[in-house]
Order: structure tokens, then sequence, then C-alpha cells
């Protein structure tokens, strides 16, 4: 008998040294990821990230690349200030591949205040932008928050905001969710308006649920008209797939964290001096923004 259980362990320790745990099997390496840092800051297109990698490996190369960034001389991006929800829309999910969300981290120089002068069209390798909406936590209660409404009342403000984002990757390489959250879900940069203070009632919640957003151009033509609901159902289901998805990295929301909530317009690339319009009509006061590309 001892003779059959000594030969039962040498054979799982023969298995378990033949094949060890794949762990992060295909997370980037540090050299990698510190090239693939370096071609972002230059604006150059990436390549060699493998779509076959799971989403855990994703998630650790997206930590190694936003930990390059946050240390590049050239690039000097400082500290997290917040996250960012992509593909929150059905639609998109099927179209990459996905069965949720996916999650990028915001830096200090990503995020800047609306203004009048205009902004350079080829702030990235692959620049597009899009409609979207901010909000700040203003409570750290809201990482217990469980329905659309407590994750209201843990906010303290809605911004407009238009994200400024990069697809980085060259042109024909594979873009599925594994690489959008490889490359930190393409989180570039944007701009975002004074907004107005959450009021933490249940109408409140229904507006932005029911809001229209449109986004027009310098000639008053519509790009773009979606709801509130066309971010999973409701803009504050991304608030709780944020805090979720944060909490799971051991992580959680902080007082002053910036969450953009994802994308009511499909990705757009600038086009000489155009002007961009979004309003949020519905919520109180119609917040609005503009912006202006340069040629």
């Amino acid at each position: 008998m001892k003779n059959r259980l000594w030969m039962l362990n040498l054979c799982v320790m023969v298995v378990l040294w033949i094949a060890p745990p794949a762990a992060h099997a295909q997370c980037a390496s540090e050299q990698v990821v510190a090239e693939a840092a370096a071609r972002w800051v230059n604006k150059q297109p990436l390549q060699g990230f493998a779509p076959a990698m799971t989403m855990a490996d994703a998630a650790c190369t997206r930590d190694r690349f936003v930990e390059q960034l946050r240390a590049n001389k050239q690039y000097g991006s400082g500290r997290v200030v917040g996250y960012k929800a992509a593909l929150t829309n059905p639609a998109i999910q099927k179209k990459f591949g996905a069965t949720e969300p996916v999650r990028g981290v915001l830096l200090s120089r990503m995020l800047t205040m609306e203004t009048a002068f205009p902004v350079n069209g080829d702030y990235g390798a692959r620049p597009v932008f899009e409609s979207d909406l901010l909000v700040e936590v203003g409570d750290d209660a809201i990482n217990e928050a469980r329905t659309p409404l407590e994750a209201l009342k843990g906010l303290s403000r809605i911004q407009p905001f238009i994200e400024l984002a990069d697809l980085v990757v060259a042109e024909g390489e594979p873009l599925n969710a594994a690489v959008i959250t490889a490359i930190n879900a393409g989180a570039r940069g944007g701009y975002f308006g004074q907004g107005i203070s959450v009021e933490p009632t249940q109408a409140f919640a229904d507006a932005l649920r029911d809001m229209k957003v449109v986004m027009t151009d310098e000639q008053g033509k519509e790009l773009a008209n979606a709801p509130g609901a066309a971010i999973m159902g409701h803009p504050l289901n991304a608030v709780l797939w944020l805090i979720e998805d944060v909490r799971k990295s051991g992580g959680r929301l902080r007082v002053g964290d910036k969450l953009s909530l994802g994308a009511f317009s499909a990705p757009m690339a600038p086009r000489g001096e155009m002007r961009l319009k979004v309003r949020y009509m519905g919520l109180p006061g119609d917040p609005e923004i503009n912006l202006r590309f340069a040629r």
C-alpha cells in the first residue's frame, strides 16, 4: 500500500513538473510592453498583440502598459484619476466578440477641461472621437452600491465628455476584446465640460436613462443620436460594472475618481477643421460641450 501511494505521489509530481499552471502564459513581457508604450507615446501603431490571449492575460498586459505610461519621461502621464468602461453597447460587444464591457485606466494627463482653442486631429496612432459621459465619485460608499440609485448617491457630478480615443493597433491587426483590454481600452485623452451636480433621486436617475445624447458638426448636421439607455440599459449600470471590475483587481473607487461610462456614438475619425457639439438633452439645463479640431 505504501509503495502504491509513493508511486501515485511521484506521478502527480511528474505531471506537475511537465505541465505547470499556465497563469499569464501570454501576458506580454516587460520588454514588449515597454516598446509598446514608447510607440504609443510617439503615436506609432502597435503590432503583435496576440488576439488569442485570455482576458486575464489581457488585463495583466494592460496593467503593465499603464505602469509604463506612468513612468515614461516624455509623456509623464502621472497618477491614476479614474477608469473607463468600453464596449458598453451590446452591438459593439458583438462586433468584437465580447460578452461584457472592458476596462481602461485614466491617467492625469489624459483629461482636459473644455477649451475654445482647436485640438490637433492627429492626437493618436489611429485617432477616433466619441460622445461619452464622465461622472465623478463623491462618496466612498459607492463601492457598496448594488443598484443604479445607490450608485447615483455615490456620485457628485455629471460632466459632458468627448473622448479622444486611439485604436492604437496597426490597420489590419486583429482587434477583439482581449486586444482592446491590453491597449488600455484605447484610452488616450478627452475633453470634459463643467457639467451639473448630481441630484440623488430616482427622477434624476430616470433622466440619465431617458436623456438624448446628440452630436452635431459645424453645419448642424447630426452625427449621432442615442438615448442614455444605449449604455448597458442605463449609464449607471456602467458605474456598477466598474465598481465590480475594479474590486476584482483588488481595488476600490476613490472620492474624486472620474469614470468614463462608454460611447453614445460610433467611433469617428477627425477630418479637417470640423467642429463638434454634444448635447445631453433631458438632463437639468441640457448640458453640452463643444470641441474644434484643427487641420
